[in-house]
């Protein structure tokens, strides 16, 4: 098949892609009761190395200051974090998720994980690679065009 021809099928298939990702996460959230921003939030939080300020939630997410802040105020409210002072600097404030919160979405991801790891078995170690390859080239410019649109 022709390139351009692929990358017209890629075009279109992306766009599928997108759109099925975004319903599936609405509909997870619907699931746990959540924003689909604040389990994405949640999401990023789980495979951080340790706790994290808003100002770093805001980075991580591509939100304003602001928009984070009430993010951590909602996920507070219902349980899924924590804020607490650093030990270190008295003025920054750590977000962290709550073990049994993020327990309890870990056990619907892992029933729903099960189908997901099916589509991945057939693949060769080097078309692996390509999909990791690829899913941090799209991660890194999806933030960068974040900050486009909201600098």
């Amino acid at each position: 098949m022709a390139h351009a021809d692929l990358l017209a099928q890629l075009e279109v298939e992306s766009r599928r892609y997108l759109a099925a990702y975004v319903l599936f996460n609405q509909a997870v959230a619907d699931k746990l009761g959540l924003h689909p921003t604040d389990l994405q939030c949640l999401n990023l939080l789980t495979i951080e190395s340790g706790p994290v300020t808003t100002s770093q939630i805001a980075e991580l997410t591509g939100l304003t200051s602001g928009s984070a802040s009430r993010l951590v105020e909602r996920l507070v409210k219902a349980g899924y974090v924590t804020r607490q002072q650093d030990g270190r600097d008295r003025r920054r404030v750590l977000v962290q998720p709550v073990p049994e919160a993020v327990r309890r979405i870990g056990a619907v991801w892992d029933d729903l994980g099960k189908d997901w790891e099916g589509i991945f078995a057939d693949y060769t170690e080097a078309e692996l690679a390509v999909l990791v390859r690829h899913m941090r080239r799209t991660t890194e410019l999806s933030r960068a065009q974040v900050r486009r649109l909201r600098g």
